[in-house]
């Protein structure tokens, strides 16, 4: 038993002996499992996993102008030999991420909220100051040395061995895309605004996303706490500390010395780079336009009922009742063998014990509708189940209360939201073009709430275009400016 000790002691001192390297931002010695040549290699690899999940938004000229801007502020970096590649993700969510070796990426959902070049450059300076300090290596290093504790536990006690190469089997996917300790977004937010301050943009412009993003959380618990639903708030980038958080505010101080008498700030320029970007999900996931849903590679389209929630999922659609006191979720599955809706309910989806069972015609489609107990947000509970064929998919319709019999009071909504279903007409397709960003010259009249009466975002229009122009919760467009709107 000593001899094996000493022997793992032994290997676990060669290793941090001999995986030392200088910070390139500190100049101090950083314990690291991975060489610069290792981590470029990985970033490389994992950029085309990256691609595969993600697709590149297409937009040419965008990607070119984001490319300019990260390539401007990287240039006066710590790792200023490093190639970076910026790249604009066709992504709605509000996001971005850096990986090892300079790959670093920001989602179009997120671009569509900023209102600046300055802040665009921060959230680029902040994935860069994450590279430069080489975070994700560090961490992945410090996750390596549990597992080699782990590992040399497992020679000594061999019941842990299956943990051990559970976790390291684990390890890789896990570290590259999570997030960061406080220490290290803070640290990205200090080399963010330093290379901000050198690149010649306003370093409080890191101030300026981090609201930006913090808004976008209150008004998602806001609405989530209305909704009785749990809330899908941001856990990305800055979600660690507040817009005015004091040790936030000192480490964006610090990079004062470095400004230059110039400091850019970019509005209109970033603004009309953001002129018809794509606003809401990909066209291969639908469209929405107020609780009218239309998909043009489904060829259908439906209509849920007045006043609900809907949101458009890569998988499903779900609607919420006000105050989230009903719930209805549309999903499809292929059809693969020749049964009437009825025995599809029975036999493929295992529902027992159908009740008040009947066939449904929705626009000449067949179909049928039952209740049976099923699983929903709110647990076990007596749901309406309805599905209607199209072509060779199977549309399923699962509608349920919070409260338990409450079913029979929403059952119209759920039945003739499942009838609404159509194939697309001619005068609809038109309908299925994605919503996209635009631009209006305000005025001296110009309001929020005017603006939302003929916009087509589905849910809270006056509050959205708030937090699109950065005026949440009650800001209003000042006059002779750039308003962003949704068309």
């Amino acid at each position: 038993m000593k001899i094996y000790l000493r022997l793992a002691n032994l290997l676990l001192l060669s290793a941090l002996l001999s995986s030392c390297a200088q910070n390139p931002v500190t100049g101090k010695s950083d314990f690291v499992l991975m060489s610069e040549e290792q981590e470029i290699a990985l970033g490389r690899k994992s950029h085309a996993q990256v691609l595969k999940q993600y697709a590149r938004y297409e937009d040419a000229s965008l990607q070119r102008y984001v490319q300019e801007v990260g390539s401007k502020v990287a240039a006066n970096s710590h790792r200023k030999g490093l190639f970076y590649r910026f790249t604009v993700l066709d992504g709605e969510e509000v996001n971005a991420f850096a990986l090892p070796g300079g790959y670093i990426y920001i989602t179009r959902g997120l671009l569509a909220y900023l209102n600046s070049e300055a802040e665009l450059a921060a959230v680029l300076g902040h994935e860069i100051g994450h590279v430069t300090a080489r975070h994700s290596v560090r961490q992945y290093t410090a996750q390596q040395a549990a597992n080699i504790g782990l590992a040399i536990g497992s020679i000594l006690f061999p019941q842990t061995r299956n943990q051990s190469a559970q976790n390291i089997a684990h390890l890789f996917g896990n570290v590259l895309l999570r997030g960061y300790g406080r220490d290290h977004e803070l640290e990205a937010d200090r080399l963010g605004a330093e290379y901000l301050a050198r690149s010649a943009y306003q370093p409080n412009a890191m101030l300026g996303v981090i609201r930006v993003l913090k808004n976008q959380e209150r008004f998602e618990l806001e609405r989530a706490k209305t909704e009785n639903r749990e809330a899908q708030v941001y856990h990305g980038v800055f979600s660690t500390h507040p817009d005015n958080d004091t040790r936030l505010q000192q480490v964006v101080a610090l990079a004062k010395p470095f400004a230059t008498k110039q400091q850019k700030v970019g509005r209109e320029t970033f603004l009309h780079h953001l002129d018809g970007l794509r606003f809401g999900p990909k066209p291969s996931e639908g469209v929405l336009r107020g609780q009218d849903f239309y998909h043009r590679d489904l060829g259908i389209a439906l209509q849920f009922p007045q006043g609900w929630r809907v949101l458009n999922q890569p998988q499903s659609l779900v609607a919420m009742a006000p105050k989230g006191v009903a719930f209805l979720q549309v999903t499809t599955a292929d059809l693969n063998k020749r049964l009437s809706p009825k025995d599809f309910l029975i036999h493929r989806m295992k529902l027992e014990n159908l009740r008040q069972g009947k066939k449904v015609h929705a626009d000449k489609l067949t179909g049928y509708t039952a209740v049976a107990y099923g699983k929903t947000p709110f647990g076990r509970r007596l749901t309406r189940f309805t599905v209607v064929y199209f072509q060779q998919q199977a549309y399923i319709f699962a509608g349920a209360t919070r409260k338990q019999g409450a079913e029979a009071r929403y059952r119209t909504d759920f039945l003739n939201t499942a009838l609404s279903l159509h194939p697309l007409r001619p005068r609809e397709y038109a309908l299925t073009i994605p919503l996209k960003l635009g631009l209006l010259r305000s005025d001296a009249h110009t309001r929020y709430r005017t603006l939302a009466t003929t916009s087509p975002i589905p849910n809270d229009p006056e509050q959205q275009l708030r937090l699109l122009n950065s005026h949440y919760p009650a800001g209003e467009p000042k006059a002779d400016a750039w308003v962003k709107i949704v068309e």
